[in-house]
């Protein structure tokens, strides 16, 4: 049974303040622990991407299938598909993966409502708290790819852009993956925050918006491969 509030909310919650000083010690000591699961149980991954999107999309759907042939390319390129291990999108990337012989992983969360993991994992965690979980998307992924999704897709989405951006992390591709879903974003991210100098082409730079899976995969795959060389010291200056 889902709790009705979650780790999460008594953590963040402001009606009971005079608890802090009791309580949020010794929470202190539960995040660490969920973090040294995290580190624990991922640290020996082959290079996975992340691959985010609604659980609310329609097994059978246009978007679903986008998401298997996603999940099915990236484990034929070698890559471990991480999702939030939920259902829709999530599990439309887990299932393509695992059929395609692929390490399927699903990083699931404690919420109100929906959701147990997806029954296309091979190693599957739950967290209770959403930063921690955000953490391992981007410790063990060396790519995003964006599925059409919500509010949860859009927060994984920028909070990616932005510690690129930030030079938090480095030469992160990041895929969007639904032209006619995302193009009203794309739009209005050159039209307002471009035009009015809050970001720069750079910035822009950043997305690769595209239908074709084997393009996203490419990209991805282009990435990693300078990263390796980078890492050898084989890039060219």
């Amino acid at each position: 049974m889902k709790p009705k509030i979650t780790t999460d909310s008594h953590l963040l919650d402001t009606v009971h303040r005079h608890e802090w000083k009791q309580r949020d010690a010794w929470r202190a000591l539960r995040i660490l622990s969920e973090f040294v699961d995290g580190f624990d149980n991922l640290s020996d991954l082959e290079p996975a991407v992340s691959v985010f999107g609604s659980a609310r999309t329609k097994p059978g759907s246009s978007e679903y299938l986008l998401g298997e042939r996603l999940g099915s390319a990236l484990a034929k390129a070698g890559f471990g598909v991480i999702t939030g291990g939920g259902p829709g999108a999530m599990e439309a990337a887990n299932r393509g993966a695992r059929e395609a012989g692929g390490v399927s992983i699903g990083l699931g969360i404690e919420l109100p409502f929906e959701q147990r993991l997806n029954d296309f994992i091979d190693l599957g965690m739950d967290f209770r708290y959403f930063f921690v979980r955000k953490t391992m998307f981007v410790k063990y992924s060396q790519a995003f790819c964006v599925l059409p999704g919500g509010f949860g897709t859009m927060d994984e989405l920028f909070e990616a852009l932005t510690l690129v951006q930030t030079k938090k992390i480095t030469r992160f591709p990041v895929v969007l993956l639904g032209v006619d879903y995302w193009s009203g974003l794309i739009d209005w991210l050159r039209d307002r925050m471009l035009h009015t100098t809050k970001i720069t082409e750079e910035d822009l730079d950043l997305i690769l918006l595209t239908d074709d899976v084997d393009e996203a995969v490419a990209h991805v795959i282009k990435e990693s491969e300078y990263l390796r060389d980078e890492a050898s010291g084989k890039k060219d200056v």
